[in-house]
Formats: C-alpha cells, structure tokens, sequence
C-alpha cells in the first residue's frame, strides 16, 4: 500500500477520534471531508466529489462506502479493509445503501454524528442523507470533530511541512528569477510549480493566485495572462504540498521603481508580521494575532486597505482550497498550542493609488512563541 505514515499513526489517530466520539457520547461518525479520511486511513483521492462517506464508530469499526472507480484508489492507499460499493444508474440514492450498512452494523436508533460542512457533501446529498436516515437515528453535526484533532501536527506530518516549506521556498526563487518587465505571467506560474512538481511536491488544494497592475490587488485566481510593463507591480499567493500537506507564501514585487507608497506600504506589513508572529503563542487565543494586525495597520492609517482576517491554519487539505480550520480573525477563541502550523498574510490593498503590498509565510508555533518555516527574507523586491 502506498502509505505516507506507520500503521502506528493511523491507529493513534483513529483512537483519539473514538474518545472524542465517546466524550460527545456518539456511536460513530459519518465523515464526508477528504482530509479527514486521508488523515484516519491515508485514502487519497478526489472521488469525494461524488457521495462518498467513511464511517467510524465507537467500537473502532470502519467501512468506507464509494464508486467503483475508487475501490482500488482506496485497496492501494489506505489502511481501509471494508470497502462497499454503490452502483451508477439511473435513479440510484447511495444515501439509502448508506442506511442498508448502518443497518447492518447496528446503528438503528443510535445518534451518530456527521461531516456537515464537507465539500463532499453538497446540499443535494446532505438532503438525501437526512430523508434516508429519519426515523433511523438521530444526526448530529461534528464537523469540527477530526479537523480539531488534525490541528496539532505529529513529528511525521511536520516533516511534509518542513518539505512543503522548502519547495514554497523554491518556487518562490524562480519567481525571482523572472520576474521583470515584460515577463509572462504564465511563464512565472510554469516554473513555479514546476520547481514544486520536480521536488516530487503535489497539486495545490487550490490555484497560485497571480496578478499584476490593478490585478495585483486580486486575493483570488482568475483566468488570463498578461505580460509586465516597466512600471508595473506583481503579487502572487502560493502554497507547495508534500504529501497534501501545504505551505503557502505571499509577496508583492513592484516592477520598476517600487513608488513611495510601496514602500511605505512594505513598512507597515513587515511591521504587522512582526507583531503577529509576537501574538501567536502557546496559550493565547488566536483573535489576538489578527488584534495585532489590525492594529499596526490602523495606526498607520490602513485601516481602508487591510482585511478582516489575516491567515489560517495549514495541514492537509484537498481541493477546492488549502485554507484549514481555524482562521484569524477578531474574538477567535481557539488556544493556539504548540506544533500548530499557520500561514500569516500581511494583506494591503490601496484601490485609492493601485498599489498592493502583501506579504506572507507559514509558521509553527513552538513551545515559546512561533518560527517562521521560510528560509526567505521578507525584503522588499524591486526588479
């Protein structure tokens, strides 16, 4: 099997899931999110977009229920041995062979909890899932069950960190190294993620986002290219995996002549970095790390061109994004611990003059405070 963790791991994980189970006093759990399946049993795969359920339950039990082209996907990359299958064709409701296995395993008047709040399990199959289980048993969401549990990283996943942070790195140095007036963007976005694929790294939980002029003050990915001017400004948000697990990075790089509210701008995120990574401490809830931000930001007269958040957790995540739970924002009580793992962006945006400025990089908390993950500086780039 094409196991990225020891068998050890995986039971470890599964465990801690079944206390949690215990404590919420839930007889299994019904989960419809990617990572948490690969995070339990190591099954990769992208079948999820269809129904797709991995169930658990309290007496440690797992049973894996999807479509045929991903029997063998699960036989080769998971520790998954009850594998069932729900067959393509007109009028087919896997909700109710869904029913028929819990059926089968006893859960009838049980209270199970499930992955609301999946990709996997879009409205359509959500309903489908609550009029086959009615008067079955009783539901009760955990979405945040596994993804609390993921949020602390062992030795071996902060390895595929570290590694998704060296290729982050290095995607990072081939921007660099073409960036410059009248360099394609489609260019700078092949040999960033080709530096990530030829360091045996895997497809991002979502696009590198790329921008430039006025597209430079874009926080998400749209379709088209442009070559650079002389005077002109290039941000670019992006995240290396390893083994799924991510490490994203952000920078704006003036070209040209970096103007005087670039860097004025550049000042003030720097500034905002640094009192962050201050903020973000064992112990300390994570609101306090956007506190931080709004607050150098503010107080330089940003407030109109920050955001409302400035960063998530990073781990393995699948498509259609790399963000992770939890996020940064106001009042945000999740303690932060130590081997938490986070990407920080400094994000401004002048729509007043044009001008960008973001900056960003991955971090672990220590026992102490946090490090950054990225062996780049944080230096203002003209080119």
């Amino acid at each position: 099997m094409a196991l990225h963790f020891s068998n050890e791991e995986f039971d470890q994980r599964q465990h801690r899931t079944i206390e949690q189970l215990k404590n919420r006093q839930l007889d299994g759990l019904l989960m419809f999110r990617q990572e948490s399946m690969y995070y339990l049993t190591g099954y990769d795969s992208f079948g999820y977009v269809f129904f797709q359920c991995l169930y658990l339950d309290a007496d440690g039990r797992l049973m894996l229920m999807t479509r045929a082209p991903d029997l063998r996907q699960a036989q080769h990359t998971s520790t998954i041995e009850d594998i069932r299958i729900w067959v393509d064709r007109s009028g087919s409701d896997p909700a109710v062979q869904l029913k028929n296995i819990l059926d089968e395993f006893g859960c009838k008047g049980q209270r199970l909890g499930v992955e609301f709040d999946a990709y996997g399990l879009t409205a359509k199959n959500g309903q489908l899932l609550e009029a086959a289980l009615a008067d079955f048993c009783t539901l009760e969401d955990a979405s945040d069950l596994v993804s609390r549990l993921r949020l602390v990283k062992s030795t071996a996943e902060l390895a595929y960190v570290r590694q998704a942070a060296e290729l982050a790195d290095r995607a990072w140095d081939e921007a660099c190294r073409l960036a410059a007036p009248g360099a394609d963007e489609g260019e700078i976005l092949a040999a960033m993620q080709g530096v990530i694929f030829s360091g045996d790294g895997d497809y991002p939980g979502n696009e590198f986002i790329i921008g430039s002029g006025k597209d430079a003050l874009l926080c998400r990915y749209k379709s088209g290219r442009r070559r650079l001017d002389a005077q002109d400004q290039l941000t670019l948000e992006w995240a290396a995996a390893y083994r799924h697990y991510h490490a994203a990075m952000m920078r704006t790089i003036p070209i040209g002549i970096a103007t005087a509210q670039h860097e004025k701008m550049h000042a003030v995120t720097t500034d905002a970095m640094a009192a962050c990574m201050e903020a973000l401490r064992p112990g300390r809830p994570i609101g306090e790390v956007f506190d931080a931000y709004a607050q150098v930001c503010d107080a330089a007269g940003m407030q109109a061109h920050r955001l409302n958040a400035t960063g998530y957790s990073m781990g393995t995540t699948f498509a259609p994004n790399w963000m992770d739970w939890p996020m940064f924002y106001h009042g945000n009580p999740v303690i932060a611990a130590p081997n938490m793992v986070f990407f920080l962006h400094m994000i401004l945006m002048d729509s007043d003059t044009n001008h960008a400025m973001c900056f960003g990089h991955t971090v672990l908390v220590t026992e102490n405070g946090c490090q950054s993950l990225s062996n780049r500086p944080l230096d203002l780039i003209g080119v």
